[in-house]
């Protein structure tokens, strides 16, 4: 066990109020602000919605969060949509589909480009970009897409893969 002399002690508590003058400031200036009515407290806001399929086909959109979509800011930044990428082996169908609510059908542009669809939309303030890889072998010419309450929908039928030819060989 040590024991601190006197000067020990006077120079660690020294140097402790030095380092916690600035802190004492900060409550000095917090209770100002706070004392004055002036306070403003800042997030985190959120907002979101999920998707489902109910039991019709149809869409089911639950909304969440903690602020609603009108007091959320404006922002002229493009945003990539939740997409969602669905391979249905039994159908033979590629389906992917992407929440882009705030759109009209005409502002969007869907590109097949190689192993990959883009997709784009601007309306207003509303921007979209995304870029959705396909590891899937797809018959581009059979693409269909639609867009109905902010959801797009764009189907792919899958192509067959192409199995290789097995052969026997016998062991002499």
């Amino acid at each position: 066990m040590h024991n601190y002399d006197m000067n020990e002690w006077d120079e660690f508590d020294h140097l402790f109020q030095k380092m916690m003058r600035p802190f004492k400031g900060l409550d000095k200036i917090w209770d100002d602000i706070t004392s004055s009515g002036n306070a403003q407290t800042f997030g985190p806001y959120y907002y979101g919605y999920s998707m489902t399929i109910g039991p019709d086909g149809k869409p089911v959109i639950k909304e969440y969060g903690n602020v609603q979509p009108s007091l959320i800011q404006k922002s002229e930044e493009t945003r990539e949509p939740f997409v969602d990428v669905i391979v249905d082996n039994k159908e033979k169908v590629l389906k992917i589909v992407a929440e882009m609510p705030g759109v009209e059908k005409k502002d969007i542009k869907i590109e097949v480009v190689g192993k990959a669809v883009n997709l784009d939309a601007v309306n207003g303030d509303k921007k979209y970009h995304t870029k959705i890889p396909i590891k899937q072998k797809v018959d581009e010419d059979s693409v269909k897409a639609t867009y109905s309450n902010g959801i797009l929908e764009v189907k792919f039928k899958l192509k067959e893969e192409d199995r290789p030819q097995g052969r026997t060989v016998t062991v002499e």
